[in-house]
């Protein structure tokens, strides 16, 4: 008797997840990107805010540029990014001193506020997110993704 339709889709991918390590990947990181897009739908503050008003926090003023490259955030949704934070009163955008062509994205106490609150569920989030590993499983996998991106900029 053949396996039924189900059994059979239910045994495929995993192997080829074992075969082909981008595809496993990028389902990974798609599954990954949709939990903490649920979560940013429940905390009101999106993924690509949270990441803009960390760097800002941790860096100080920078270009929408520089946070576009280091983020890796396209350049088009990056200014869509600064124009809600800004509207919202979260972050300011002023001449840069050093480049006079250009505008640096400066925290506003509101937003280092907002920042707080988001960052106090982020140990949560992770260990939901991630609770199929043991933590020296999420170590290595953390040091093994930096390395991946570190060789692909």
């Amino acid at each position: 008797m053949a396996p039924r339709t189900a059994d059979r889709e239910a045994v495929y991918f995993p192997r080829l997840a074992a075969e082909r390590l981008d595809i496993a990947l990028c389902r990974a990181s798609a599954a990954v990107a949709r939990t903490a897009e649920a979560r940013a739908d429940e905390t009101g503050i999106g993924v690509g805010q949270h990441l803009v008003l960390k760097m800002l926090a941790e860096v100080g003023p920078c270009s929408q540029r520089v946070l576009s490259d280091e983020l890796r955030i396209d350049r088009s949704v990056m200014v869509g990014i600064c124009d809600s934070l800004e509207r919202a009163g979260h972050v300011r955008r002023e001449r840069d001193a050093g480049d006079r062509r250009a505008y640096a994205v400066t925290l506003t106490d509101s937003g280092r506020g907002l920042l707080d609150r988001a960052e106090q569920g982020v140990p949560a989030f992770l260990d939901d997110t991630f609770r199929q590993l043991t933590p020296a499983e999420r170590e290595q996998l953390s040091t093994l993704l930096g390395k991946l991106l570190t060789t692909s900029r």
